[in-house]
């Protein structure tokens, strides 16, 4: 798809919107000419397989698509929306990554109007009942799986077709292939393989003829090359040759840090460059506890990409490499797919990586996948792909070369080995064979869970038991998977029913227990354990909130990194104590093999989870995961730069926040609303503050997504709607973030922060308009001075302070408007408890901010009496 001349985006607004004819006019001729207009005015011209695609679609055909990336796989899936579109019918494109269905969505936006485009990932929805919608495969599936044949989609494109073979979801692009029988499919890859077997299902599937279209042909061809220099001189030879941007290609999160570090040695470009990634960086918070580090590599021309990092960072990173302003990005693997980075060169620092199971050279899929980003359409003639030899081998051949020039040396010359862990050789032929290579045949990944029995029993037409067995039955399985596989539906089904989570109604029919709540979640394998667990719990007793908090963190994946660091300081603290006692150095080493990190209820759960298996053989090789990170930051109510701080966990703030995203959304999902009580409502409250306070980016996002210029042009008329919906007002919601944000406050009294809290106390009150400043931290200071000058000992900040017995929320009118006065007792170790913070806000003004903020205004804190007067 060559480019013939530029594109004004700005003129041809919903252009492909205005090209829809009326549909009295319709025929596959007018439309096929109509978009072929669009294709001519935008300055490009089709390739053989992106015509032969195009034609398939028009002619209702399936279409199973095998091109290299930049082939322009994008522009024929815009055509299946746009022949769907104009017959009346609606389409979905489906992918793995939530950042590329954010990308498409924008894109299809700007094409076909926002009206006619709707996206839903698992974090919201926009639109969703436009006749475009843009979703992650996972939403899709579950949607096929709830709703049948009734789902009526008429035209669906699986984008990264490839994630069929994904261990963990390759059973999301599955379900849609032997469930809707009524869609027309666009599968779509780079690296699919042989697909015979999926045009027969296909076909046998929707009724409808299959056409694979597979071609090797690159729009920019790619050079490979095998080096054996060091890894900081081939970077060089590259940017001096004008082959840059450079994508590094690490195979963890702490290569990449590494190697954007050891980078910083090598100064590869000009003031100039530097003054205007400065430029590019002005107004950019960096906020984070490593957000110097991520500035300090930008300002040097590096990027570092990958998921331990902030989503904020990440973006940013991709921005100022869409601009140019980058000439190297340390990343990891992930940039096979929803990477939004243009690139000339990838240079693979690794051929083998770790898969969660073992080391292995890379799969030719993986490979390609990879290497295929090499080269930018419309910018380079050729993308280039380099692979680093091994280590040591690069080593050994410096050292040989400098042997051959004094024959002393190479007489005591001691060759590198490999590493002993964590590596598989490769040399030049394990490269020429990657490169030369067709991708391994996809595997079916077909997989039992309680969310897919969900979601089929859920149905309200037809005998969703008959469907589960018709699924398992159609499934790509063998007949002894597909054994086991209704051997596994028949126990998770029985345990579903066991605990009324599946009951009968009358005539024996099966539901769904409609006492869970609407957006209630058991995707997490461990979740049945959970509920049955929560019943076990005094929900009267002062831990029960806690407890509730560290039965989620049990089921859920453990962040290795964060609970390594807490075992060290356990260790730590431990040394010191037993040195202190004086015993001996053997002994000492035995008893720190004993330790392990924090572990809540630790007993408890594992006797439960023990008996909670032996009824559940289906569990299998499940295990329960005792932690306590949301629990400490909670108990310890720290901040997350704070914990992030403590633990030293610069590196992986994003791994923490995921975590604590992770956390929020089980609390939010599984726990089912019987279990919650205010203070679980309230723990629930905190950590959804922390995930959007830390990083605002996505939150931004939506806001841009929902209503994309709405708010500028507003603002410019001085107008707004009649008809617009008022926001309505959750006493409880509110009550919670209220609490949750005033006792940030109190800490910082506690700890004795006087700076931060004037800089809290100041944001609250810019969010509530009022522009003077009449607290600073003098003002805290000598408050604090007299507290202390009273007979108190110090301002506690545990659990037992947060109890709702100490917040005192008095409702009033004022002016006409509804006013909250809020009156936080600080409780003393010695329970004086004489002296309260007390701040104000206005209820209306409060419903009219923007998410995350908090319009409040501190009245004053003191003794109660005071205040009173």
């Amino acid at each position: 798809m060559a480019s013939s001349g530029p594109h004004n985006q700005a003129q041809d607004r919903f252009a492909l919107f205005k090209k829809l004819p009326r549909f009295e006019e319709y025929s596959i001729d007018l439309v096929l000419e109509r978009f072929l207009e669009y294709v001519t005015e935008r300055g490009l011209s089709l390739y053989p397989a992106q015509e032969e695609a195009i034609l398939a679609i028009f002619e209702g055909k399936n279409v199973i698509l095998n091109t290299p990336t930049g082939s322009g796989k994008s522009l024929v899936a815009t055509a299946l929306h746009f022949h769907s579109l104009a017959r009346g019918q609606n389409s979905i494109y489906t992918c793995p990554i939530k950042a590329l269905v954010n990308e498409k969505f924008l894109n299809l936006a700007r094409e076909f109007g926002p009206e006619q485009v709707g996206m839903s990932t698992g974090d919201g929805s926009v639109n969703r009942e436009a006749p475009i919608l843009c979703c992650t495969a996972e939403i899709l599936a579950n949607r096929a799986l709830r709703e049948g044949e009734l789902l009526a989609i008429d035209d669906i494109v699986m984008d990264e077709f490839h994630y069929y073979s994904d261990r963990e979801r390759g059973v999301a692009w599955q379900i849609p292939l032997l469930t809707m029988s009524r869609s027309r499919f666009l599968l779509m890859s780079a690296t699919l393989g042989e697909m015979g077997l999926f045009a027969e299902r296909l076909t046998q599937l929707t009724g409808k003829e299959t056409e694979i279209i597979s071609r090797n042909d690159r729009p920019v061809p790619l050079k490979y090359e095998y080096r054996e220099t060091p890894l900081h001189e081939t970077v060089k030879e590259l940017i001096d040759a004008g082959s840059s941007p450079v994508y590094l290609v690490c195979f963890s999160q702490r290569e990449a840090a590494e190697e954007a570090q050891s980078l910083m040695s090598v100064d590869f470009i000009s003031k100039e460059q530097k003054k205007a990634i400065a430029g590019a960086l002005i107004g950019v918070e960096f906020s984070s506890p490593y957000g110097k580090e991520v500035q300090k590599y930008l300002k040097h021309g590096i990027g570092l990409h990958h998921a331990g990092l902030l989503p904020k960072y990440r973006i940013l990173v991709e921005r100022l490499a869409q601009t140019g302003l980058l000439k190297v990005i340390c990343g990891t693997d992930t940039l096979g797919v929803g990477v939004n980075i243009p690139i000339r060169t990838v240079l693979l620092t690794k051929l083998c990586k770790y898969d969660g199971e073992k080391t292995a050279i890379l799969s030719v899929r993986d490979f390609q996948q990879i290497s295929g980003r090499a080269g930018r359409k419309g910018f380079d003639v050729e993308g280039r792909v380099v692979a680093q030899a091994p280590g040591h081998v690069i080593e050994n051949v410096r050292m040989e070369a400098k042997a051959k020039l004094d024959p002393k040396k190479a007489k005591k010359l001691v060759k590198a080995k490999p590493p002993e862990k964590g590596f598989v050789p490769w040399g030049e032929e394990t490269f020429r064979r990657l490169v030369s290579g067709k991708p391994e045949a996809l595997q079916s990944k077909f997989q039992i869970t309680h969310g897919l029995i969900l979601n089929v029993l859920a149905r309200e037409n037809g005998d969703g038991c008959t469907v589960l067995r018709q699924l398992i039955r159609d499934s790509h399985e063998t007949d002894l998977q597909k054994k086991r596989h209704r051997k596994l539906a028949f126990q998770f089904f029985r345990s579903l029913v066991e605990r009324e989570i599946i009951t009968f109604a009358d005539g024996g029919k099966l539901k769904v227990n409609v006492e869970l709540q609407d957006d209630f979640s058991l995707n997490n394998s461990l979740a049945l354990y959970l509920i049955d667990t929560l019943a076990q719990r005094d929900s009267g007793s002062e831990s029960y909130a806690l407890d509730v908090l560290t039965l989620v963190e049990s089921i859920l994946e453990s962040p290795d990194l964060v609970l390594r660091k807490q075992l060290d300081r356990v260790k730590t603290a431990k040394m010191f104590e037993m040195k202190a006692a004086g015993i001996e150095y053997e002994q000492r080493m035995e008893e720190l093999e004993k330790l392990e990190h924090p572990k809540p209820l630790r007993d408890f759960i594992y006797n439960s989870f023990n008996l909670f298996t032996e009824r559940h053989p289906w569990v299998g090789q499940e295990n329960i995961r005792p932690k306590s990170i949301a629990r400490e930051m909670y108990e310890t109510f720290q901040s997350f730069p704070e914990y992030i701080r403590e633990y030293e966990l610069q590196r992986a703030e994003g791994v923490l926040l995921r975590y604590l995203s992770d956390v929020y959304k089980a609390l939010t999902q599984t726990v089912p609303a019987a279990f919650k009580t205010d203070d679980v409502d309230r723990i629930t409250d905190y950590f959804g503050a922390i995930v959007r306070d830390v990083d605002a980016s996505l939150i931004e996002e939506w806001e841009k997504i929902r209503n994309p210029g709405a708010a500028a042009k507003s603002q410019a008329s001085g107008s707004s709607s009649a008809h617009e919906a008022k926001p309505v007002l959750d006493r409880k919601a509110l009550r919670i973030r209220v609490t949750n944000e005033v006792f940030k406050f109190v800490r910082l009294l506690a700890t004795a922060d006087d700076e931060a809290a004037a800089e809290l106390v100041d944001l609250w009150r810019v969010q509530a308009g009022i522009e003077s400043r009449s607290w600073a931290k003098d003002n805290f200071k000598a408050k604090r001075d007299e507290y202390m000058a009273t007979g108190h000992s110090g301002i506690l900040t545990d659990t037992s302070a947060r109890r709702s017995q100490y917040l005192v929320i008095r409702e009033s009118q004022k002016s006409g408007e509804e006013v909250w006065t809020v009156d936080q007792t600080l409780v003393d170790p010695d329970d004086h408890n004489d002296w309260v913070v007390r701040l104000e806000f206005s209820v209306a003004q409060m419903l009219g901010a923007p998410s995350g903020r908090l319009p409040l205004v501190l009245v004053g804190f003191g003794p109660i009496e005071s205040l009173e007067n």
